[in-house]
């Protein structure tokens, strides 16, 4: 939808309302350092992290690109959204009323923004009304299963609030339709109802099913899962995407666990929702089901909020099917375990059990699991011991595909001293007590290993061919570059569009941080630049006006703001220098690049990953040919001609 012009009020609140440790840990895994927090940053890559959030100023900045800015920026940088798109989000996030410039649009853009509100209202309709049936004769059956076969108590049933669909095939059609006046196409909207392949009506997606209510971290209700209570498949049915419900971005009891989690100091991932309510009800309240899915990475960062530490337990079902879904859930977050950013561990229950059926073989069993919780293995250790459970070692073919995999496993361990700890677990293991076998396997995964660091082909590539980043002359000659862009754009209003096009499309960045910082000035303060049309230049009146709040920054770049004629006349003459300008800001980056690709060339094993080995050598080379097509640009002396003061 097209987002009318909002309110100065309007974004003030929204920004005193925000939290930034909130809105980035979403997207960042933070790790808190003293008063700040601390992550790798997310406009460019690194190993060791130097992307800085501080709370107490609500800004973030990072000390590798120099990146910075407030949650708002953060979110139209990483969301590559605009600015109204953003703070119309965080309004409806954070329910801030929202105005409109003109008043006019006001009612239109509310009657858009209540549709959330209105979805919202159906779903807890419909939660409510399962939750009676379930009462109803009609239920009495689920209502016995859940007391007597799943054991729980009159408060747990309430608390997470189950219900019972009852078996008629439009019986809450009916209800929400008929009685309720609710919109019909609300109400398909929400994932309640289906449209009859016929055409003619809806039927109920949930029917003769035990309810079990979905809610976001926040307590609302926005889905629902749904149990058989007969021997009927699916046994378990979710409701579909919604605009309210997304699966791989939510947990179920997240919103009961988190503050267990803070205060644990970890979070525990179990499967199934009764496997939860199970652990809820006995007293281990930091726990989160998956909805049934692989953990993804969004719910991963979402658990990361609430854990200092970064652990998280996956108690998945020991068979099969079980393992299976833990391998899957560790293949989505292995990078961040390799790096360290998830402590990540794995709990298999004895006897293949589920946590609820764990739960109910003994009195002490909550005691237990708590103890289990404590000595689960690391995730490494968990696979080690996967690749080696029912394998005959004494065959040759199997024996060499357990050790290839083991140096899959460990050929992405950074750190020098874990990877040695692990490379002698591995040969204990494979050498079964054979003492002589196990410092030959040591010595032969050493010499794998180091094949990672092996020098380049001969011929391939020469130190001397490697270009360096800019220094000297060049360097002056981005600031130069820099400087001109910033200085176009201040003062020649027409060639704004221009500037934003070629800096878009090329995805380039200011890389001077006084640059960057000005930047960022400019693009808050484009969307009221509209309202200000008496005055003759709006953008550099607003800018000198924040010279007051932020006088150490803008002292580096308030000589952008008064140019001499002749440097006007130079800039109007030579369009050109836009071009040439932002072409050497792509040189800087493409040089970024090039340089990231050749360190993971060099690093990867062509034995192991030589489809990834090919994949960067591919990019240095394509990095290389655009650094070659832009020097033309970047040794024109349109820039050396133009007069900066």
């Amino acid at each position: 939808m097209q987002i009318p012009r909002l309110h100065p009020d309007t974004i003030e609140q929204v920004k005193q309302r925000i939290d930034i440790v909130e809105i980035i840990s979403e997207r960042v895994v933070l790790r808190k350092r003293g008063k700040d927090y601390l992550g790798l940053c997310p406009f460019h890559e690194e190993k060791s992290p130097s992307f800085s959030v501080s709370p107490t100023k609500q800004m973030y900045y990072c000390f590798g690109c120099n990146a910075g800015g407030d949650a708002i920026k953060f979110l139209t940088e990483v969301g590559k959204q605009s600015f109204a798109d953003v703070v119309l989000s965080l309004a409806q996030r954070y329910q801030v009323p929202v105005q409109t410039l003109e008043p006019e649009e006001r009612q239109q853009l509310q009657r858009q923004l209540s549709l959330l509100d209105q979805l919202y209202e159906i779903v807890a309709l419909a939660r409510a009304f399962y939750q009676h049936v379930l009462r109803q004769p009609q239920g009495e059956e689920s209502l016995s299963y859940l007391k007597v076969n799943r054991r729980l108590s009159e408060e747990t049933i309430q608390q997470f609030q189950l219900g019972y669909a009852p078996p008629g095939w439009d019986t809450l059609y009916r209800y929400l339709v008929e009685q309720k006046s609710k919109p019909v196409q609300l109400v398909e909207k929400a994932g309640l109802i289906v449209p009859r392949k016929e055409g003619n009506g809806y039927y109920d997606r949930f029917r003769n099913r035990i309810i079990i209510p979905i809610h976001d971290y926040q307590g609302r209700t926005i889905g629902f899962g749904g149990r058989t209570s007969i021997d009927e498949q699916p046994k378990y049915l979710n409701s579909p995407e919604t605009p309210l419900f997304n699966k791989g971005k939510t947990l179920f009891a997240l919103d009961k666990a988190r503050d267990a989690i803070t205060k644990e100091d970890r979070a525990v991932v179990v499967e199934g929702y009764f496997d939860a309510i199970a652990l809820h009800a006995a007293g281990i309240k930091n726990v989160v089901a998956s909805l049934g899915t692989a953990l993804s990475l969004d719910q991963v960062r979402l658990l990361l909020r609430y854990t200092d530490s970064k652990t998280i337990i996956l108690n998945f079902d020991a068979d099969a099917a079980g393992n299976k879904a833990a391998e899957r859930a560790i293949g989505e977050i292995a990078d961040l375990a390799y790096k360290g950013q998830v402590k990540l561990r794995v709990l298999n229950l004895p006897d293949g059990k589920d946590a609820d059926e764990f739960l109910s073989h003994a009195s002490d069993a909550a005691q237990k699991y708590q103890e289990l919780l404590q000595t689960a293995p690391l995730w490494l250790d968990w696979q080690i011991e996967r690749f080696l459970i029912n394998r005959d070692l004494k065959q040759g073919d199997i024996f060499q595909q357990v050790a290839q995999k083991m140096v899959e496993l460990l050929s992405k361990i950074n750190d020098e001293s874990q990877r040695s700890y692990y490379i002698s677990q591995c040969a204990e293991s494979l050498s079964s007590g054979n003492q002589q076998l196990r410092r030959q396997l040591e010595q032969s995964f050493i010499a794998k290993f180091k094949k990672q660091n092996q020098p380049l082909p001969k011929g391939s590539l020469k130190k001397d061919n490697l270009p360096l980043l800019p220094t000297g002359n060049e360097r002056n000659l981005l600031q130069r570059a820099e400087s001109l862009l910033l200085i176009i754009y201040l003062h020649c209003p027409e060639y704004r569009e221009i500037i934003l096009e070629i800096l878009e499309a090329k995805d380039l960045i200011f890389t001077l941080p006084h640059h960057r910082f000005l930047w960022q000035q400019i693009l808050e303060l484009e969307p009221t630049i509209a309202e200000s049309n008496q005055i003759e230049n709006p953008l550099i009146s607003m800018l000198q006006e924040r010279s007051i709040q932020f006088a150490k920054e803008m002292a580096q770049v308030n000589h952008l703001f008064h140019l001499s004629e002749k440097c006007t006349e130079d800039i109007i003459r030579t369009p050109m220098v836009i071009r040439s300008a932002a072409a050497c800001l792509e040189i800087v980056t493409s040089e970024k690049h090039r340089r990231y690709c050749l360190e993971q060339w060099q690093k990867l094993d062509p034995i192991i990953d030589l489809q990834r080995k090919e994949y960067y050598w591919q990019e240095f080379k394509l990095a290389d040919k655009r650094i070659k097509e832009l020097e033309p640009f970047r040794q024109s002396n349109f820039l050396e001609m133009i007069e900066l003061t």
